[in-house]
């Protein structure tokens, strides 16, 4: 991603904080066809000895030929908010007219190698975890639980789970960073 030193982020809790406000990311890799792309729920977990940026997680259908991809190398792409920036707010359009129309957004680029976990109580855990997570704001959150134990079982035969071990993690800010105070949006 090319990022200018003015719009580079990196702090690892400020890119971890975007991935987790707006975890549904698109995971780019190779394939026989060329690039793919899937868009994925990602949870973000700390880092660790082997992995310095985090590992992201996630699950997919056994049908998606994704998890046959194991060892390859991957690229998660996650976008926090973003606004098209007119003009029309910038001083200098009438000063000297020389402004164009821009977008202000947030990226965050984790790379890494595929993993893939074929383990029921794994996906339980995490679908839990997952769950849990995006229910909280629900008055009364579902739980994996609420659903019959059989069909959880037939679901979990039916997913893959899938880890990267974040290598590299790449955040782009750019938010008028180059405008005065006057004249940022």
């Amino acid at each position: 991603m090319y990022t200018p030193n003015r719009f580079r982020e990196t702090r690892l809790e400020v890119l971890h904080g975007l991935m987790a406000a707006h975890p549904l990311g698109a995971l780019v890799r190779v394939g026989k066809d060329g690039l793919i792309a899937d868009h994925l729920p990602f949870e973000i977990a700390p880092p660790t000895p082997e992995a310095p940026f985090g590992i992201l997680r996630a699950h997919v259908a056994r049908a998606n030929p994704l998890w046959r991809t194991g060892g390859l190398d991957t690229l998660a792409i996650f976008q926090g908010a973003h606004a098209y920036i007119t003009p029309a707010w910038f001083a200098e359009k009438q000063r000297s007219g020389e402004v164009v129309p821009t977008f202000d957004y947030a990226a965050v680029h984790a790379h890494g190698k595929l993993r893939v976990i074929d383990e029921p109580a794994w996906l339980l855990a995490f679908l839990n975890r997952l769950t849990d997570r995006h229910e909280a704001a629900q008055a009364q959150p579902w739980q994996v639980g609420d659903a019959p134990a059989a069909y959880i079982d037939k679901l979990l035969k039916a997913i893959v789970g899938i880890e990267i071990a974040i290598t590299r993690l790449e955040g782009k800010w750019k938010t008028s960073q180059y405008l005065s105070a006057l004249e940022r949006p």
